[in-house]
């Protein structure tokens, strides 16, 4: 039996990233997590402790801070493939890197000119995957809390003994929406088209008179795909977050689906993807990524 070393990567994940732009007295922040995971010829160093080879995790966190001081961060797209391109132009024997950045939002307090509030938990999102001369962008957004008090129903599923859930024709529907597009190209106005995308998804979640989070999760990927055709396709994770009406009547009272327990845990997870049917190959654009 012959035992070989499989697919690999190493890399510095969750460099903490901020920087000041001073424009006199009205400051800007931008406030990021940067993962870097190279790839190339480690056999050596996992066989034999050879570290010819191994460009240093150390070494890659100087990275990025040195180029966030050498030329302005940006949108996250744009210093992702800096950072990629160079790692795998620098070192021969770097053949391919990933780079994973999530982006926080700040806030002025009351227009402030140096004062700041984190706007939420949402992040922006870009895994940028660099191999050779090639590079594939895909962004995206995490934690993105929406809710909807009515127009919502969950009914028609299939029952055993063991089902309590009662149908409903009007419920809360919640969740928290985690999505990642994959680029056709790469000429692309990052930050116009992450807000579009962003709008997009907020509105067909709002609009759509849902039957079920997957048709919901559909809606809202067939909305993005319809609107951006530099999207080749997105991937949404939307963990259901639960809103049960309040049983009030052991106190005298009513609930007109007015009262609920949120719970947050379990909850259900609907995940999918919605495809453009002349998407270009994916190449290595998901590679060693969660599937949604």
């Amino acid at each position: 039996m012959a035992i070989t070393l499989g697919a690999n990567q190493y890399g510095k994940a969750e460099t903490r990233l901020v920087t000041v732009r001073r424009d006199g007295e009205r400051h800007h922040i931008t406030d990021l997590n940067v993962s870097i995971a190279l790839r190339g010829d480690m056999t050596a160093s996992h066989l034999h402790g050879d570290n010819a080879h191994v460009v240093p995790t150390d070494t890659q966190k100087n990275t990025v801070f040195a180029f966030a001081r050498e030329q302005p961060v940006g949108e996250i797209e744009d210093f992702a493939l800096r950072l990629g391109r160079h790692f795998v132009s620098s070192f021969e024997y770097i053949t391919g890197a990933r780079v994973l950045i999530d982006q926080y939002g700040w806030d002025r307090i009351d227009d402030h000119p140096h004062g700041f509030r984190r706007s939420s938990d949402e992040k922006r999102t870009t895994a940028v995957t660099v191999a050779g001369d090639q590079a594939w962008v895909v962004s995206g957004l995490r934690d993105l809390v929406v809710l909807k008090s009515t127009g919502s129903e969950f009914h028609g599923y299939p029952k055993d003994r063991y089902t309590t859930l009662p149908e409903t024709t009007d419920r809360v529907l919640a969740t928290a929406v985690n999505a990642r597009w994959r680029y056709g190209r790469q000429n692309v106005d990052w930050a116009t088209t992450f807000g579009s995308v962003r709008a997009t998804l907020l509105t067909a979640f709002a609009d759509t008179h849902s039957l079920a989070l997957q048709q919901t999760l559909y809606a809202m990927g067939e909305a993005v795909l319809a609107k951006h055709d530099d999207v080749a396709e997105i991937r949404l994770s939307l963990p259901n977050k639960h809103h049960f009406v309040v049983d009030l009547s052991p106190f005298g009272l009513d609930n007109p689906n007015e009262v609920f327990f949120a719970a947050d845990r379990p909850y259900g997870l609907i995940e999918g993807a919605v495809v453009r049917d002349d998407a270009p190959d994916p190449g290595l654009a998901w590679d060693t990524l969660s599937a949604f």
